[in-house]
């Protein structure tokens, strides 16, 4: 009974330690660069932020990995961040880049992730309806090609059957 109650207790203290260290519920992570939007098309504008500086704190941020250089993040009038902004530049290749902001005060160092790719999301066009291959399909927007092409296989099948038929016969086909 005693080690049971031992085991409850520092597991009870582990997650009790572990709490402690979680980020507030109230603004963004404080250990990261929250990047903003996470995947973009070349010459796109990026926006990061940051609570990791606290409040009324500025940083210096890198997007230099993508081309883009550096970038200042200004505290913000709300929720304790500090924020930037950025372009991507037009020559980007697609990949994933780190981007990095530093605090003016403490050195405290924070990464977000930013991905790059040719084609954006929003201007994606997905298809709708079915395919035009000829005559359709059985559920095809035209039901009368349909219905004459599945008469025109099986007069093939049809016609197919019967010369097999007079050949084993031996009609002399």
């Amino acid at each position: 009974m005693r080690r049971t109650a031992r085991l409850l207790t520092g597991t009870a203290f582990a997650v009790a330690v572990a709490g402690l260290g979680a980020a507030p519920a109230y603004g963004g992570s404080t250990d990261s660069l929250d990047v903003s939007p996470s995947s973009v098309v070349p010459g796109e504008l990026v926006t990061v932020n940051t609570a990791a500086c606290g409040d009324g704190g500025s940083a210096e941020g890198d997007a230099g990995a993508v081309g883009a250089g550096s970038f200042p993040l200004a505290p913000s009038a709300t929720e304790s961040l500090a924020i930037g902004q950025f372009p991507v530049p037009p020559s980007a290749q697609p990949g994933t880049y780190e981007i990095v902001a530093v605090c003016a005060e403490g050195g405290r160092r924070v990464t977000g992730d930013l991905v790059v790719t040719l084609t954006s999301e929003r201007g994606q066009v997905h298809p709708r309806g079915s395919v035009k291959t000829g005559v359709g399909g059985t559920l095809g927007p035209d039901p009368v090609r349909t219905a004459a092409g599945v008469a025109a296989l099986a007069v093939a099948a049809a016609g197919g059957t019967w010369l097999l038929h007079r050949r084993a016969r031996g009609d002399g086909i």
